[in-house]
């Protein structure tokens, strides 16, 4: 039996075809037309300090910089995972990785030989998990997806988990080898837009791939970008080492700033559709990434994140502190910004408040509302945010965890056995651990991230340990 919201198939309209007619389900009840439209933008691997709003000393992101102007920028924003797919269903469930089992990127890569035997990841998203999107469409929300998922294959797509009319990426192209991907996924937002069912507010997600490698050149931006980075003063020192790996403290990567430049327009033209269409007064528009910036490998990655450390697939802040910008119209403020942390989980909730729908506290149990926070008002309480990465990743990231309560940072490294302390108010940069100097605040610390552990069944590899394969999820 399908849930509410589940079609069988995913929606691919042929060139000319109204989408309105091609709808697997029934639309619910029209509702009231002042409820606000949603677009939520994802971007992959972009870093804190790409965007020109966030301080970038290299790459040109105007339409973004703009949207930053007319709406609210997050400084501390969070993805609850270092990697894409554990943050990609932090998004769409409201919870911690470790509580959906997704905790690295699907399908995960083989650590043999390593000193730690790993627990797989799951390959799927379960179906039993409400999304956002089925929330939304619940609640009478005609819902969209085009792009990158991310989340499982056949029977575990975006047409499984909520969303009714979806462009996947088989429909717009190879996107590891073709810039023009994130053209196509635009051009059929653009028309979605003048073709969706107008008795109805919508809920659009757009997951863009750029800018993960392989980092290709735009052609309508590369000779920029290489004629700036032929301007640069040289440096003899551009990158770092990080444990086993080296990480890049430098942007001066010309093809890298093309693809960037290349999504900052293929946004655009999304956000121009909705002035031209007049939607732009009553939509919420929400850009974010799904981890940091690629800037650590065994040899430097193609961004730098500075002055934040390391990089995608860490979980030191340059793999987990991403952009996030809010334009939501009678309740940011234009220009504004916040200092407040937030994370992945917390838009879920944050999102069905907006819609005016009802809380779903036993779904969304990691997420909290922070509608408060856009509106420029105190944040709501939060204990402490937590990270569980028992994987080893490509960025030489070895397992490990950590925790956030106030502006204290725990970092723990379970191959190692070692833990690290950072006050990220005076030690942004996570440069001066403090373990030895604060020893009871940092068993305080390890003693609650143990504790959590413990209450979401996160799996902490040991030597010596099988791993183990994840039972199949039925598909509904």
């Amino acid at each position: 039996m399908l849930r509410v919201g589940a079609s069988k198939t995913c929606i691919n309209p042929p060139n000319g075809t109204p989408l309105a007619a091609l709808h697997a389900v029934a639309p619910p009840k029209p509702n009231p037309p002042q409820r606000a439209n949603i677009i939520f933008i994802l971007a992959d691997d972009l870093g804190w300090r790409d965007l020109g709003c966030y301080g970038s000393p290299f790459n040109e992101t105007p339409h973004l910089d703009r949207l930053a102007r007319e709406g609210l920028r997050f400084t501390q924003a969070y993805t609850a995972g270092a990697v894409c797919s554990p943050t990609r269903g932090s998004i769409m469930t409201g919870k911690f990785p470790v509580r959906t089992g997704v905790t690295d990127f699907i399908p995960g890569m083989n650590a043999g030989g390593r000193k730690l035997v790993t627990k797989p990841t799951n390959k799927e998203l379960a179906l039993e998990e409400v999304t956002v999107a089925e929330a939304l469409r619940a609640g009478g929300y005609q819902t969209f997806y085009a792009g990158k998922w991310h989340l499982g294959g056949r029977g575990f797509e975006p047409q499984n988990q909520g969303f009714e009319v979806c462009v996947p990426d088989a429909q717009l192209g190879n996107h590891g080898q073709d810039w023009q991907v994130g053209k196509k996924l635009s051009e059929s937002a653009i028309k979605f837009l003048d073709e969706r069912d107008t008795a109805r507010p919508f809920f659009m997600f757009l997951g863009y791939h750029e800018p993960h490698t392989p980092i290709l050149e735009y052609p309508d931006h590369i000779a920029k970008f290489r004629d700036k980075a032929a301007k640069l003063p040289s440096t003899s020192v551009s990158s770092r080492t990080e444990r086993q790996g080296a990480t890049r403290i430098v942007q001066n990567d010309a093809a890298y700033g093309s693809e960037v430049a290349g999504l900052d327009a293929f946004v655009g033209s999304v956000l121009a559709k909705l002035e031209k269409n007049g939607l732009a007064r009553n939509t919420i528009v929400i850009f974010f990434s799904d981890n940091g910036g690629l800037s650590t490998k065994s040899s430097p990655g193609p961004t730098s994140n500075e002055p934040l450390r390391a990089g995608k697939g860490w979980l030191y802040e340059g793999g987990i502190r991403v952009p996030l910008i809010v334009r939501a119209p009678g309740v940011t403020k234009a220009g504004a910004t916040t200092d407040t942390p937030a994370i992945s989980t917390d838009f879920h909730p944050t999102l069905l408040a907006l819609a005016g729908l009802p809380a779903k506290p036993e779904q969304h149990r990691d997420g909290i509302n922070i509608t408060s926070v856009l509106r420029g008002d105190p944040a709501p309480a939060r204990d402490a945010l937590f990270w569980h990465y028992p994987h080893y990743h490509g960025s030489t990231w070895a397992p490990g965890g950590a925790m956030r309560e106030g502006d204290w940072k725990l970092i723990e490294f379970f191959d190692e056995g070692t833990a690290e302390l950072y006050n990220l108010k005076t030690d942004l940069s996570e440069r001066h651990n403090l373990a030895a100097s604060e020893p009871e605040r940092l068993k305080a610390m390890r003693a609650k991230l143990a504790t959590w552990r413990a209450e979401t069944g996160a799996y902490v590899p040991q030597p010596g340990d099988q791993p183990t394969t994840p039972k199949k999820r039925k598909r509904k």
